[in-house]
């Protein structure tokens, strides 16, 4: 930690120095560490890297995916977002059990064992055609359709299913937990300001920062291990992404069931509103990353997806990430369509590069596997058992890369 200090102008070496001993920062320390630049950035992604590898040591993970885009209609129409069609569109659609399972049997042929099911919020309330498709089929709302489809999943075969579906009540999680090891929500900003007119959750009923808090800890309350995030550069302060990470902070030390927080950046698309909205710098990126690591401590998992950073992804290492998130060999990404994954090999000789050694994990991540169990679902045990070894990881047979 000295060369850190050494590198600190003299106001933040006290501030390093007590997140090192791992007393936590308070909003104002971590405010004045998310504006540094230069050698003062240096010394933080430092400080934010022996605190990584303090608890994590010198193993990265991912996981091996299947992307399930289960339907693209949504009610919400944020501002960065090109997954969203409305019905009328030649690109919306819905899978039908058939496509999806095809899907799922592709995915299992190829060694992965996630199945990542993500989908539009309760376009049912928006969408009469859609109510009527869903009424056709049996069920009146998507997440009811969503349920039977990881049921499916799994039972055919035996992939761990996560779901990413948006806002969720309590009975929402308590029913969708039967059928899926993990899921999630990205809280996105605690910002209330991108509901205005002209920004980007405007008219997005779904993005309601107390909302998605309160899907956070009603996942808590029942013991559902999962994941969340921030997406930055969507028009939210450097102060903000601070609220946000202390946020996601507070539900993990008051339940325990945050397994993974996400730094996400946003990406400039053609066909979105924000087309010509700013995308964050590299620099950014890292000392969002390094802060947020200083925030949440070494226990969390830190995670930035490889495939948004183009050829620097390598450098999130440096500040403090130790997972890449998933990875598929069979789906491109349907959020970030125009940003291919990193090859397996690629991914597995960068992160060596850097001096770490990646390993696939699961849906559920390895200290839920080995140390709380309570967290893993009963359905799944038996197959998580099956396919991890004693450290929670995939058995080092099953890798494929």
């Amino acid at each position: 930690m000295t060369l850190a200090l050494d590198l600190a102008r003299p106001d933040l070496r006290e501030l390093l120095a007590r997140a090192d001993a791992g007393d936590g920062l308070s909003r104002d320390d971590a405010c004045a560490l998310i504006h540094v630049t230069g050698s003062d950035l240096a010394a933080v992604m430092l400080a934010a890297s022996r605190l990584r590898d303090r608890h994590k040591g010198r193993t990265v993970t991912y996981s091996r995916k299947v992307f399930i885009p289960l339907t693209n209609l949504c009610r919400d129409t944020c501002g960065y977002c090109t997954f969203v069609r409305q019905p009328e569109d030649p690109k919306a659609h819905t899978m039908t059990p058939e496509e999806v399972l095809a899907v799922a049997r592709a995915a299992q042929r190829a060694g992965c064992k996630e199945a990542l099911f993500s989908l539009g919020d309760k376009p049912e309330l928006k969408y009469p055609e859609y109510r009527r498709w869903l009424k056709s089929r049996g069920y009146q709302t998507t997440l009811e359709y969503l349920r039977d489809m990881c049921e499916m999943v799994f039972r055919e075969t035996g992939l761990l299913p996560h779901v990413n579906p948006g806002l969720m009540t309590e009975d929402d999680i308590a029913s969708l937990r039967e059928v899926s090891v993990s899921m999630g929500i990205m809280l996105e900003s605690m910002s209330t300001r991108l509901l205005r007119a002209g920004e980007t959750h405007y008219r997005c009923p779904d993005k309601v920062p107390k909302q998605r808090l309160a899907t956070i800890e009603a996942a808590g309350r029942l013991g559902a291990a999962f994941t969340t995030g921030i997406l930055i550069g969507i028009g939210e302060t450097l102060e903000e992404r601070v609220d946000s990470l202390f946020a996601i902070k507070e539900q993990h030390e008051r339940y325990g069931h945050i397994q993974e927080v996400i730094v996400q950046n946003f990406r400039a698309k053609p066909d979105i509103a924000m087309r010509d909205h700013p995308e964050p710098t590299l620099l950014d990126m890292l000392r969002t990353i390094a802060v947020a690591r200083l925030i949440l401590g070494g226990e969390v998992n830190l995670q930035a997806p490889p495939n948004l950073a183009g050829d620097d992804y390598q450098l999130y290492l440096l500040a403090g990430i130790n997972d890449w998130g998933g990875v598929s060999p069979v789906t491109k990404d349907f959020i970030n369509p125009e940003r291919p994954w990193p090859q397996m090999l690629k991914l597995r000789e960068m992160t060596a590069a850097a001096g770490f050694e990646l390993r696939e994990r699961l849906a559920i991540y390895p200290e839920y596997v080995t140390e709380r169990t309570e967290f893993i679902p009963e359905a799944f045990r038996e197959r998580v058992n099956e396919l991890a070894d004693g450290d929670g990881l995939v058995k080092r047979e099953s890798e494929r890369w």
